[in-house]
């Protein structure tokens, strides 16, 4: 099993901001507006916290969502999430993230097998969560919207492809 000692401080910082770039990338996909943004945030927030209390979770996703919940984590994912997006333009986001979940399967293929399965099928979930995480489109409140809008079933796609599912 790997956990944080498997990793360099970049590969492991990669980790941590795995969860972010992962709803990140179905956002970016079809912003939908301020409430939306807030409702798919908290659909991958929910996720973390299911990934600490679940005992059937996989140890290296727990290591890293345990790290997260320090201040040192959220600081190291934070920063990290700055260098990569800070000059990015809305358009970019969602490929620079899809690029970056192909950088976090390539390095659980290598850094850890065992865990690299479940830990890509937990990044696909928080990106599914986080598409169904608001309506798209519709009227006032998302009234006619579709739950996952067809930009984000294409990024969707993307991420699995990029996680090698």
């Amino acid at each position: 099993m790997a956990d944080k000692a498997s990793f360099t401080k970049e590969e492991w910082t990669l980790l941590l901001e795995s969860p972010m770039i992962a709803g990140m990338a179905v956002t970016a996909a079809d912003p939908s507006g301020l409430w939306g943004l807030l409702k798919e945030s908290f659909a991958g927030g929910t996720a973390l916290t299911r990934a600490v209390t679940d005992a059937d979770t996989n140890p290296l996703v727990k290591a890293v969502v345990t790290d997260f919940s320090t201040s040192e984590g959220r600081s190291a994912a934070r920063d990290g999430l700055k260098v990569k997006f800070a000059s990015s333009q809305p358009s970019d986001l969602k490929v620079k993230a899809v690029d970056s979940l192909r950088k976090v399967s390539a390095l659980l293929d290598a850094k850890a097998p065992d865990d690299a399965a479940p830990f890509k099928a937990w990044l696909r979930q928080i990106s599914q969560s986080t598409a169904e995480g608001a309506t798209e489109g519709g009227g006032l409140f998302g009234l006619g919207g579709v739950q996952v809008s067809d930009a984000e079933k294409a990024t969707l796609a993307e991420i699995s492809t990029a996680l090698g599912a």
